[in-house]
């Protein structure tokens, strides 16, 4: 497949939730992500191509970061079925559970994580002063995520299925953990710059936001039972008692 087709396709990924809707997500938007290799390898073939088409207009929806991946996977495969190396129904059993696999790492590496710690790093600068290190951040990051984005494309179309065993040993779930954690110290951070008072009630209010922001990491039901007694203590903690200890 040449260089030019390949370019159409990996530019087309950025609006592939351009025409989102209810029922099949973005599987428009994604059918026309692929739109230029299928006519490459089935436009001599009308018949194949159609039948092409139709395996990308079922349901699709994924996180938006891993459209290059999955467009570059697909294409592999496309190919090799083009060729008669793969059967046709074998690409729909394992679509969906690439897909749909993929869409929970995302939303939790990328939605959970990662744009947390570029949101938190950013306010941070900017409430502080440091514009130009913030304009700096800013195109750091849209330059690390462009990045990606090529390289698990061309790796994708490359190493086609056998990439997703590479992907699997960046650890990602155990990354986004640690990122949530460095997240709750940029949350308290940010309250230590923007909470009025000053001496223990500073303190009491990076405290507070610390240990809010650590329940993050916890599973659900114990994430709401720490923000409970958090939130609790706050409430009902004899405050009249301790401040006068606090001061001595």
């Amino acid at each position: 497949m040449g260089a030019r087709v390949l370019l159409r396709i990996f530019l087309r990924t950025y609006v592939v939730g351009a025409t989102f809707n209810t029922k099949g997500m973005q599987n428009v938007g994604f059918a026309l992500v692929m739109e230029p290799g299928l006519v490459d390898l089935y436009g001599h073939d009308p018949a194949a191509l159609q039948r092409a088409r139709s395996r990308y207009l079922k349901h699709y929806n994924t996180h938006p970061f891993w459209t290059p991946l999955l467009a570059g996977i697909f294409l592999s495969m496309e190919k090799k079925i083009a060729s008669g190396l793969l059967p046709a129904d074998i690409l729909l059993k394992l679509r969906s559970t690439t897909v749909y696999t993929l869409s929970a790492l995302g939303d939790s590496f990328f939605g959970g994580s990662s744009l947390v710690l570029w949101s938190l790093v950013g306010i941070n600068l900017a409430v502080s002063g440091h514009i130009l290190p913030l304009v700096l951040w800013l195109f750091l990051c849209f330059c690390l995520l462009q990045a990606f984005k090529v390289y698990t494309f061309a790796r994708g179309y490359a190493q086609g299925l056998s990439f997703l065993q590479r992907l699997k040993s960046w650890n990602l779930i155990d990354w986004g953990q640690r990122i949530k954690m460095a997240n709750a110290a940029l949350i308290a951070l940010f309250v230590l710059q923007i909470a009025p008072g000053e001496g223990f009630w500073l303190l009491a209010w990076a405290a507070g936001a610390s240990l809010l922001a650590a329940g993050s990491v916890l599973r659900s039901p114990a994430r709401c039972f720490w923000i409970a007694v958090v939130i609790l203590v706050g409430l009902f903690a004899p405050w009249n008692l301790v401040l006068p200890l606090v001061s001595m």
